[in-house]
């Protein structure tokens, strides 16, 4: 064959090439564009030949002499596409080109405009059909075509007549605010030749009253008392052009759906105006008999102060007076402003907040963004009708997998249930374990100071102060007190003589940590400080020896040098901050007396061999009938235990308050310096008294302590030591669920006492204690109440669509009955599957009798 007969006249291949004197239909299908000779049904009682395309799965792109049509399956797979992938109409018919011709894409006649226009209309029906309302003759509602959020409180849906919406605190409404600036959109060419398919029925409000709305209000600048936060200080900063700079919207905040009919365009930036119109239409969706609202905003130090001025001032905006809006901000944000308002608006001090963060709508805009590149040239219908598609998509996932991508809400439900249940009981034992340890009269004023802020924090944040440390108090008391440990001489009596060896053990581990923080090469002069404490040592301890004879009744025959080079070898409690493990217990064992008396009387007036009953063992006090002096020493060493923990609370404590009233104001490198210098030394204070609570503690074990004083004291561990700033340092999102270790708890009396500030500090910690004990018995409450409005949503749907077959059965209209049969068996299957797992959680427990 000639290379002419083989090329087409027009160079386009013949399957590329419409048919020429026939009547053809060109079909776009996800196998490619193809052109097919259709013949319509022309009988007298046919229906119109649309119809008919209809019947045959073909969407034709116009109704008046159709001469194109997508199958269903395409369009299913464009908005599966988009939904998910975020491909753009554009991209997804140059597949289409590719799939129809991989060599000539470019000769594949072009219907992208008419993909976009029946998408448009494909997104309706889909909304219209899985909303009811296959005849779209009922009268349309704010938001009627999308979904909301099954495990919120929805009066008429999901909770019954009979609960007490306005007593109850479960019945709070809860709402995230926040604006998403990745949604722009360009400045349209036609603005007037536009159609609107479904304005105001999903998540976006209907554009002519907002724009009537915007006329309307003016932006008043508002300078905020809090730091230079981007949202105020750019509010009125404008792109020429954009039409619209982002969004704003209003989430749930435990589950994060979006509220339908709630979303608005950003003109500017992030005005106040904006928000108030969204937030009040927030409001206003199935909120009928809820008077509690509780509303997280990056903002909301600033945008509270205004809100009801602002709505009082519009004939435009409605919110009802006897709405209560608790301020909230979210546990990221709030570190971002100033320390005054961790404590009035974090949600850990929020009353009925539940165990939240109060950020999850930061989540959603990852799954806005999909399709928000591809909006930003889009006709305003046009992008409206796509982001309400896929909010309602976003919706329609939380709904039936609430939480991990695999499970099931009530999987979500179930597992953040066993999360509270378990969390409830740690909170409770760590508030049970510090409200013991405080007097009743602590807990009479901390209660009522804590009560009355909750209850005036609505009309005036600034009472929440009571949860905040006074830093000037603690500062004042810190500088004028010192602490100088004095070690008495040589004491009479049994008592005396080990209170002696108690002091010469405590004088050793001093010496021995001074001598590690000066390192190996110390200064002339500490030397001679180190060699001048070590000589006292070693007299001391030949004193002691020569006293322990007496009470240890020792043989005459055994004779033992108390004389002393003045060389010390120390080894005992050199790294007691670096290593917890380093005070050996080698020292206390079943020896015997000679052994003991042996090594304490060598040439090493440090060596931990000090002949006290605990180097003996209690074994071995027994049958040499020296018990009672073993239980003498036990009594000591337990006040010996007392005043080590004492003293690292101190300690600690006055770290933490050096740490946020002196170092981190310091604006030179002098007061670093000066400050720096008091922190080194109070670790050292630190590692004395770490050191010697250890020593005690392996010597009451030697000494035979039974369990219960064991528990009382426990083994101290190195992140025990840490400066406890989370009272001080509010701003710190890792103490929101911490705990003060188990010795703070064990004399909170003796501490107060010794400093009056630190009274403040144990008041704090005894508020957060309590708040994180109240948020999660609420966090344990409220989702037990979630797990019975998820299946009343779920039954109150199954209803709706069991009322849908019934008249569509009664029409004799099969088709859309059968599909309400099918949607009431789906919505049964979820209510079913929800109570059989409340039920193998809480088998003697059924709270769903009262469901609508």
């Amino acid at each position: 064959m000639d290379d002419d007969e083989w090329e087409d006249v027009d160079n386009i291949p013949l399957h590329l090439r419409p048919p020429v004197g026939s009547k053809h239909l060109t079909i776009i299908d996800v196998t490619g564009v193809h052109f097919v000779l259709v013949r319509p049904c022309q009988c007298l009682n046919a229906e119109s030949y649309p119809l008919q395309l209809f019947r045959a799965k073909l969407c034709p792109s116009t109704f008046d002499k159709p001469s194109t049509a997508f199958t269903f399956s395409v369009l299913d797979d464009f908005l599966r596409d988009n939904v998910e992938c975020g491909t753009s109409g554009m991209n997804y018919y140059s597949k289409l080109h590719r799939v129809t011709s991989n060599v000539f894409p470019h000769l594949v006649v072009d219907r992208y405009r008419e993909l976009l226009r029946v998408a448009r209309q494909w997104r309706l029906l889909k909304l219209l059909k899985w909303s009811g309302f296959q005849d779209n003759m009922n009268p349309s509602k704010d938001g009627d075509l999308v979904i909301f959020c099954a495990a919120c409180p929805q009066p008429g849906i999901n909770v019954g007549p009979t609960a007490n919406l306005d007593e109850s605190w479960k019945y709070t409404r809860a709402v995230v605010m926040d604006g998403n600036f990745k949604a722009e959109h360009m400045h349209e060419r036609r603005p007037d030749d536009q159609v609107w398919l479904m304005d105001g029925r999903g998540f976006m409000v209907r554009n002519p009253p907002y724009q009537a709305y915007l006329k309307a209000t003016p932006h008043i600048t508002e300078k905020s008392s809090c730091n230079n936060h981007k949202a105020i200080s750019q509010a009125s900063a404008s792109r020429g052009k954009l039409n619209s700079t982002g969004v704003g919207a209003m989430a749930c905040v435990w589950h994060g759906c979006f509220y339908p009919h709630s979303i608005v365009d950003f003109q500017k930036g992030e005005r106040q105006l904006n928000m108030d119109y969204s937030l009040t239409h927030a409001l206003s969706y199935n909120m009928t008999g809820i008077e509690n609202v509780l509303c997280f905003y990056d903002i909301n130090c600033a945008y509270m102060k205004n809100l009801r001025r602002h709505i009082e001032s519009s004939d435009l905006l409605h919110l009802p007076p006897s709405l209560r809006i608790t301020a909230g901000i979210g546990m990221w944000h709030v570190h971002g402003h100033k320390k005054e308002c961790y404590t009035r608006y974090s949600p850990l001090f929020i009353k009925g907040a539940g165990w939240v963060d109060g950020e999850i709508i930061e989540t959603l805009w990852s799954t806005l963004n999909i399709v928000s590149a591809s909006t930003r040239g889009m006709t305003s219908p046009h992008r409206q009708e796509l982001l309400d598609f896929q909010m309602n998509n976003s919706n329609f996932m939380k709904m039936i997998r609430m939480g991990r991508s695999h499970m099931f809400i009530a999987d979500s439900l179930s597992r953040k249930l066993k999360t509270a249940q378990a969390s409830v009981v740690l909170a409770c034992d760590a508030f049970e374990r510090f409200n013991k340890a405080i007097t009743p009269e602590q807990q009479r004023n901390w209660g009522r100071q804590e009560e009355t802020a909750l209850l005036r924090r609505v009309h005036d944040p600034s009472v929440m102060d009571v949860f905040e440390i006074q830093l000037k108090k603690g500062k004042r008391d810190y500088l004028r007190r010192t602490r100088d440990l004095n070690v008495h001489g040589v004491h009479h009596g049994a008592a005396s003589w080990i209170t002696h060896g108690l002091a010469i053990e405590e004088a050793e581990i001093i010496l021995n940590i001074y001598r590690k923080d000066n390192g190996p090469n110390p200064s002339e002069l500490k030397r001679l400080t180190i060699a001048r404490r070590a000589e006292k040592l070693s007299a001391d301890r030949s004193r002691f020896i020569v006293d322990g004879r007496i009470y240890l009744r020792v043989d005459d025959e055994f004779e033992w040098s108390d004389e002393s080079d003045g060389r010390t070898d120390l080894t005992l409690g050199q790294d007691t901050l670096d290593d917890e493990d380093a005070v050996s217990n080698d020292g206390y064992s079943d020896s015997s007396l000679v052994e003991v008396f042996g090594r304490a009387s060598s040439n090493d007036p440090t060596s931990p061999y000090l002949p006290l009953p605990s180097k003996f063992g209690s074994t071995y006090c027994k049958a040499k009938k020296l018990h009672r002096l073993a239980q003498m020493e036990l009594e000591l060493r337990m006040g010996q235990a007392n005043d080590a923990l004492h003293g690292l609370r101190l300690a600690l404590a006055d770290k933490a308050v050096i740490f946020r009233g002196v170092v981190r104001p310091a604006t030179n490198y002098s007061m670093r310096t000066c400050t720096w210098q008091m922190i080194h030394s109070i670790d050292t204070s630190v590692k004395q008294c770490a050191a010697i609570y250890r020593q005690c503690r392996l010597a009451m074990i030697s000494l035979g302590a039974d369990s219960d004083i064991l528990d009382r004291y426990q083994e101290l561990q190195k992140s025990h030591l840490s400066a406890t700033a989370a009272a001080f340092t509010q701003g710190a999102h890792d103490h929101c669920d911490s705990h003060l270790p188990w010795f703070w708890t064990m004399d909170i009396p003796k501490d107060t006492d010794s400093k009056s500030w630190l009274s403040e500090f144990y008041r704090i910690h005894w508020l957060r204690a309590k708040a994180a004990k109240d948020h999660w018995e609420e966090e344990n409450e409220l989702v037990t109440s979630e797990f019975v409005w998820v299946v009343n949503f779920f039954q109150y749907r199954a209803k709706r669509w069991n009322k849908i077959y019934m008249a569509k059965k009664l029409a004799g209209n099969r088709g859309a009955a059968c599909y309400a049969a099918r949607q009431q068996a789906v919505y049964d299957r979820l209510a079913e599957q929800a109570e059989l797992i409340w039920q193998g959680m809480n088998p003697d427990d059924n709270p769903f009798h009262h469901g609508m």
